[in-house]
């Protein structure tokens, strides 16, 4: 990674995680457990990406850091709360993420459950209410674009239930893609777009930044599925071979390890010509779309 990527990245995450702590209810504010829960989770640590390509995807194409903020602060908030029950017993029973226990493991099971469902409701509360963007259209065009990402159609949700429904069974390529598009690539791509359309991108810009997301959003989760095998607990923040254990379906368990991480280099490869070709300033998010798949954790 390079240094103005790594400079930017850090500075964003400054930014925003001051911004997430005046749009989440404080620790102090009744009922202080379920508040307490919401913000160990959110301030647990993260690379702040999704919220950092919105504003970056914005910027570029000449918004101001004030307008993305909100919604960019709301993507990270829907984040989180797919992490904490992402996490639970019932679905991948992991005991740590981001190097701290898992919030059920910290507040119990039906905490972290009304921790992750008060943290979507809060997204949406924001979406709703904390727009400063005067442009009412935009403004449902962007709650609209994030709802759907976090849905059931091609979406998180259902994401998160084909990946359930496959543990443990032979899974094909297509399977596999479906998966990673839905699960991981939906509020990658909802997080890009929704900088375009605060932006005010034309029809045309928003179909190219729709094809750079998709793509970093698979390498993303491309990248995710090599360190699960390569990395320790420390370097993930999480408990690594949990894929594997659980008989999950992932690209190096399909691909083998060289084959995906070379599908990985195309696909940013081919997001970076995707962005440069746009008339815009798009060092950003190429060094972002770098990233992706440079990362150790």
């Amino acid at each position: 990674m390079t240094e103005p990527t790594k400079d930017y990245l850090a500075r964003r995450a400054e930014e925003i995680n001051r911004w997430l702590d005046a749009l989440v209810p404080q620790e102090r504010v009744e009922p202080r457990l379920i508040h307490r829960a919401m913000r160990y989770s959110l301030f647990a640590g993260g690379k702040r990406l999704r919220p950092t390509l919105t504003l970056a995807t914005g910027e570029a194409l000449g918004a101001d850091t004030d307008e993305l903020m909100p919604a960019a602060c709301a993507i990270e908030m829907i984040h989180t709360y797919s992490l904490i029950h992402d996490d639970l017993p019932a679905m991948d029973n992991d005991d740590l993420r981001r190097g701290q226990p898992t919030c059920h493991k910290a507040f119990g099971e039906a905490t972290a459950i009304l921790a992750g469902d008060a943290l979507l409701t809060q997204a949406f509360r924001v979406l709703a209410s904390d727009f400063p963007h005067r442009d009412a259209a935009r403004q449902v065009r962007v709650i609209r674009e994030i709802a759907a990402a976090a849905g059931t159609v091609d979406a998180l949700i259902g994401g998160q239930m084909a990946d359930i429904e496959n543990e443990g069974r032979e899974v094909d390529s297509i399977t596999l893609e479906y998966i990673h598009r839905s699960k991981t690539g939906a509020m990658i791509r909802a997080s890009v777009v929704t900088g375009g359309i605060i932006a005010g991108a034309t029809c045309e810009q928003i179909e190219k930044l729709t094809e750079f997301a998709n793509r970093i959003g698979l390498a993303f989760q491309i990248a995710d599925d090599i360190l699960d095998v390569t990395s320790t607990s420390e370097q993930l923040g999480k408990t690594p071979g949990k894929d594997q254990t659980a008989l999950k379906a992932t690209y190096p368990a399909i691909h083998g390890l060289e084959a995906s991480r070379t599908r990985a280099r195309e696909l940013v490869d081919e997001a970076v010509g995707i962005i440069s070709a746009l008339d815009i300033e798009s060092q950003t998010l190429e060094g972002i779309a770098r990233f992706v798949i440079a990362r150790s954790s």
